[in-house]
């Protein structure tokens, strides 16, 4: 018996694939639990159709995304950072200091989607991947500057 599958089934096959299986096996397990449906003309058809639907969703949301990625990679963050003598950083920039710096620009990201390996530990311009839905890529460009100390006023 020709099924449609419903969902994806181990040792069985995918989401949407077209398979020949035993009567009984149709009968007895996939019909009842709704993890298929004969394949007649008119199943075939409706299944083509959602099929169509969703991937013309899938790609109105990939272009919107992109869309995002684009205008979050044009973003430069800069971060003001305390440094000791020779230029040493107290402490680091981390995943939350870029997350709090697109924040303040208007841009919503989780601080877990921020690809940084390891904080960063000195001054200077480092380009940090932002991982989005879609397999859609961001890059930000951070730059780390030295706090500007306010000067002592004069009397």
């Amino acid at each position: 018996m020709k099924v449609i599958l419903q969902e994806t089934l181990e040792g069985v096959g995918h989401l949407g694939d077209l398979i020949d299986v035993s009567n009984g096996f149709a009968r007895n397990f996939l019909l009842p639990r709704r993890k298929a449906v004969e394949a007649n003309s008119r199943s075939i058809k409706a299944f083509e159709h959602v099929k169509r639907v969703a991937a013309e969703k899938a790609k109105k949301e990939k272009l919107e995304i992109e869309t995002h990625a684009k205008s979050l990679s044009a973003v430069t963050l800069t971060i003001e950072a305390q440094v000791g003598k020779d230029d040493k950083m107290f402490g680091s920039v981390t995943n939350k200091d870029i997350v709090d710096g697109l924040a303040a620009q208007g841009f919503t990201v989780d601080r877990r989607k921020v690809q940084l390996a390891q904080p960063i530990k000195e001054l200077g311009t480092v380009t940090v991947p932002i991982k989005m839905p879609r397999e859609v890529t961001a890059t930000v460009t951070v730059r780390v500057v030295k706090k500007q100390e306010p000067e002592a006023p004069s009397a």
